[in-house]
């Protein structure tokens, strides 16, 4: 076998002659019969041969075109027929694995499927088809995924028409587990009752939302539920800024003051510092609640921490809640008075739902290439796919006297054991 051949990524084949017009065109054809594909016997002979034309990648700029001669044995010990196949190149199809993977990266990356369709030399419905087969390739790798142990789930708007729809993230992992339209339990029952291994789910994290939680604790039993930090935080602050309004509604319409009473304490300049005290020192009320408001964020912030700190912390938090019972920051205390353990929870867990809006983010970005989304199972395969892999087709070597059904992978042009000889055609 020559060396060109090797670098072409087609084991077993001779070079017969090569020609450049607006194109690549390669004659090629195998060097050795193989064996029986039935009877494994090496008795075969030619029966009869035909000519094959397959795209192969593309070669400097230059879409490359292989002329294969593809013999027809027929073994004499089973007297049975085959055809000759070849590494990379599915039986049937005018494009080999390499050139569709080529394709479906090239659109992947962002390429669009007018740009793909004229450098490629090929119909925007063949890009199309190749896209959405990988696609479909890359889902079924992931097909048969054990639930994580740490969940994190969240809401996100999907369209107008449908709603939202309810991410599912493995947040050690950072990938999305899955995407199901619909955030109630009656929409989500069907999915959740039929997830395998819901019994191996430890911890999860998501926003103050009761239906979640109800979701979580009948379907997630042995799961310990995680209040996210963010949504909490935000919480606290959304009630502060309420109670300012019915305080001083002047004072909340001042953006400068909006901005320092948003910060942390401990953020604050020792300028801006002292200017927002000189506001809330005519509002009693209002500075009582702000420094119980940033005293509560601190616990919020908490994480990591050992349960002997725990125990220690656990007093001057319960009676923060119980002053807050009697201000008019009533609401808050309730909410997260009922939220108890799952906060408490949070200052023992590190993990937060940033991942998950960072992929929400990505998401968005998904729809706004597409211009939006009719169909959700497409956009949940577009999400699975960008956002619950790593990117890289597994591309298995086959032999090449089986029918190939997966990719291939180009063998090293300097390996040894493919440096056989071989004669080259005439290059023009």
């Amino acid at each position: 076998m020559s060396h060109a051949a090797t670098i072409i990524g087609i084991p077993g084949l001779q070079i017969e002659r090569v020609k450049r017009s607006r194109g690549i065109e390669v004659w090629a054809r195998p060097y050795r019969r193989p064996p029986c594909r039935h009877c494994h016997g090496q008795d075969v002979r030619i029966k009869a041969t035909h000519r094959r034309t397959v795209k192969h990648t593309r070669q400097g700029n230059q879409v490359m075109t292989l002329h294969l001669r593809v013999p027809k044995y027929h073994c004499q010990g089973c007297r049975r027929y085959f055809r000759h196949t070849f590494t990379g190149i599915r039986p049937r199809y005018r494009a080999s694995e390499a050139y569709q993977l080529e394709v479906y990266e090239a659109h992947d990356g962002g390429v669009t499927l007018r740009k793909v369709s004229r450098t490629h030399q090929i119909s925007a419905a063949t890009v199309e088809r190749w896209y959405q087969y990988h696609l479909g390739r890359k889902r079924s790798e992931m097909a048969n995924r054990a639930c994580p142990r740490v969940l994190g789930i969240d809401e996100h708007f999907f369209t107008r028409r449908k709603g939202y729809a309810t991410t599912f993230v493995d947040l050690r992992n950072h990938k999305v587990f899955d995407v199901r339209l619909g955030r109630s339990e009656s929409s989500l029952r069907r999915y959740l009752q039929g997830l395998e291994g819901r019994s191996n789910v430890q911890v999860v994290v998501m926003d103050l939302s009761e239906t979640y939680r109800t979701i979580a604790r009948r379907y997630f039993p042995n799961a310990m539920i995680v209040a996210d930090r963010f949504h909490v935080v935000r919480l606290i602050n959304q009630h502060f800024l309420k109670v300012w309004q019915q305080v001083h509604p002047e004072g909340r319409k001042h953006r400068g003051l909006l901005s320092l009473m948003r910060r942390h304490q401990w953020h604050l300049r020792d300028e801006q510092h002292a200017n927002l005290m000189a506001y809330l020192a005519d509002y009693p009320v209002l500075q009582a609640l702000y420094t119980a408001k940033q005293e509560l964020v601190r616990f919020m912030l908490l994480k990591t921490v050992t349960a002997k700190r725990m125990k220690a912390k656990l007093p001057r938090y319960l009676d923060l809640l119980e002053q807050l019972r009697h201000s008019p920051l009533r609401a808050l205390a309730k909410t997260l008075a009922s939220w108890m353990e799952p906060v408490l929870a949070m200052w023992r867990f590190s993990k937060t739902n940033g991942i998950t809006e960072g992929f929400h983010n990505k998401m968005e970005m998904i729809s706004r290439r597409a211009y939006g989304f009719r169909n959700f199972e497409n956009y949940r395969l577009r999400v699975l796919t960008h956002c619950g892999w790593d990117g890289i087709i597994n591309r298995v070597r086959m032999d090449a006297h089986p029918p190939l059904t997966m990719g291939w992978t180009p063998p090293h042009p300097y390996s040894a054991s493919r440096c056989q000889t071989g004669s080259v055609g005439n290059q023009s």
